[in-house]
């Protein structure tokens, strides 16, 4: 024979919402192992020890759970671990290649340092001698007073083609009016 609901919930020692919850907790439970009898619902009797153990089956069932993250909880840190490793090594890299880096640019400016004083030293034994530089600043002298002559005598040659012109309009002029007179038109 089966108990109802009220029956078990008072030998478990459970409300009868409990009671309830468990059967919905369990798949295919009120198929399995209840029945109606006239207005009430009966569970028999392997419902009913399931239903005293399912406390006892929920925690075997969350012990392989556990198991089960502690398992995927150790993957997951070795997989950290090696990301961690692979991190570690490009790190070391790039601060191998910085260092490369820094030592060139070091080797560098003390190149352009060397070739500086080099320049320095070349400019010195290249610097005219006085003489030369008055002989220079002689051949710029006469080349602009060359350039001045030349810009004066165009500046005259001009001046003197304006009068010109000036005077041969004076001519034109006068020789008009002298055609003009009175005693031209008898």
């Amino acid at each position: 024979m089966g108990k109802t609901i009220r029956q078990l919930s008072e030998e478990l020692k459970l409300s009868k919402q409990a009671i309830n919850q468990r059967i919905n907790s369990i798949n295919g439970f009120r198929s399995k192992h209840t029945y109606k009898v006239k207005n009430h619902l009966e569970i028999d009797n392997q419902g009913v020890k399931m239903l005293a153990n399912f406390g006892k089956q929920k925690r075997q069932d969350r012990q392989p759970n556990q198991q089960d993250k502690n398992d995927k909880n150790g993957k997951i840190d070795h997989i950290l671990l090696k990301q961690l490793d692979v991190k570690d090594q490009q790190i070391a890299n790039l601060q191998q290649a910085l260092d490369q880096q820094q030592k060139l640019q070091i080797a560098t400016v003390t190149e352009n340092h060397r070739l500086k004083e080099h320049i320095r030293k070349l400019s010195g034994l290249l610097e005219p001698s006085s003489a030369t530089q008055q002989q220079q600043s002689n051949d710029k002298d006469d080349t602009l007073s060359n350039s001045i002559n030349a810009i004066h005598d165009n500046a005259e040659n001009d001046k003197q083609d304006q009068s010109h012109i000036v005077d041969e309009k004076k001519k034109r002029i006068h020789k008009n009016k002298v055609n003009k007179s009175w005693w031209h038109f008898w």
